[in-house]
């Protein structure tokens, strides 16, 4: 079967491949006669499960010994609570704001944090760049700083974490990396925190990630409940509460798939990375080329994950959109935040698949020059 090109911005694409083997294990999981959904969490058989996708992740993005994996709930939007609650020990929180998911980020913090200061911000150029870190303006003492690495709806992206220690602080810096976690290596020597829902690049909706250095964990405000406590979900290896079993399964099916993926002599996340700065520069380039498409970003800004564009018409937008829908090329449409058009090119989606967009995308154009 012939599938469409599924461009959502999340829940996202799912790999085939892990979706067929989803589908012969559903009824009986390695012949145990269960199905994973059916599973007890605290069952040898789902501990293996989960045990594995840790270990896989592990190998897959070289987490250090030093930082904990833990599955969580909540998604990352829930994450804007949960590590102030952990971190921020009712003083002062740093933020980047540079786009729609930090600027959430740091308004939720203010319930938690005695104070929540925007050292740096992107708003003036509407979201369309990166304030250089040599310009933030950060706070003395701060518990942490936080920035979105990718900005899901806006499309930027950093594409170097900053190194905060040679910007004069001692500030843990926790990243929401959830719409390009495990397409690029994290450099963790730079990172205390990193948190992001699974439901872009990992799995399903419903599994949160969170790898956080030991040394943060035991900090929680007294408010934190216990099930959002990150050194009790670490306690028990994510195990506190009945954990979202399924999504660990899948997720963990994902990883081993990532693992196999190759390019040249690359593999896993190195592979990864180069097949989506070939998908992203294909459409960028068809994007720059067009007398009819925009993208708003600064180049050196642009994330490789979610390409928003426009039409310089946009009385044509529905008749792009009912047209790529006939080619089976599905959910297009921009965020109703910022409108226009966005194509998520997450770790499922194939170079034809994006070679199949930009087909179309020169063909609307010509047609109707």
């Amino acid at each position: 079967m012939k599938r469409p090109y599924n461009f959502s911005a999340g829940p996202a694409a799912i790999p085939a491949e892990v979706l067929e083997q989803a589908a012969a294990e559903m009824l009986d999981w390695h012949g145990c006669g269960m199905g994973v959904m059916e599973m007890s969490h605290r069952g040898k058989e789902f501990r293996s499960i989960c045990e594995q996708a840790q270990a896989k992740l592990r190998e897959l993005l070289a987490v250090p010994a030093q930082f904990k994996i833990l599955f969580m709930q909540g998604g990352g939007l829930a994450e804007n609570a949960i590590v102030p609650l952990n971190l921020s020990r009712a003083g002062t929180v740093d933020f980047v704001v540079t786009g729609s998911w930090s600027q959430k980020s740091q308004q939720e913090a203010r319930k938690y944090a005695a104070q929540v200061n925007v050292v740096a911000s992107s708003e003036d150029t509407g979201f369309t760049s990166l304030p250089a870190p040599a310009t933030w303006t950060l706070s003395r003492g701060a518990s942490y700083l936080h920035l979105c690495s990718n900005e899901t709806i806006n499309g930027v992206e950093f594409q170097q974490l900053p190194d905060l220690q040679a910007l004069g602080s001692d500030a843990p810096l926790v990243i929401d990396f959830s719409s390009h976690v495990a397409s690029r290596p994290v450099d963790w020597s730079r990172v205390g925190l990193a948190f992001g829902g699974a439901q872009k690049n990992l799995g399903p909706a419903g599994l949160t990630l969170v790898v956080v250095r030991e040394d943060l964990l035991g900090h929680a405000l007294p408010a934190c409940p216990s099930a959002f406590d990150y050194r009790t979900v670490a306690e028990h290896q994510s195990m506190y509460n009945t954990p979202p079993t399924w999504g660990i399964y899948i997720a963990g099916l994902t990883f081993e798939w990532l693992g196999r993926q190759r390019e040249g002599p690359l593999s896993g996340i190195a592979a990864m990375e180069q097949r989506h700065i070939a998908k992203a520069q294909l459409l960028y380039d068809a994007i720059d080329n067009s007398g009819l498409y925009l993208n708003k970003v600064v180049p050196h800004c642009r994330s490789r994950m979610n390409v928003p564009f426009f039409l310089r018409d946009e009385s044509r937008n529905d008749d792009f959109l009912a047209g790529a829908r006939e080619r089976g090329l599905l959910q297009l449409k921009g965020h109703k935040s910022v409108g226009g058009m966005r194509a998520s090119i997450y770790n499922a989606m194939p170079l034809a698949g994006v070679q199949a967009l930009v087909d179309y995308m020169r063909e609307f154009e010509q047609k109707r020059a």
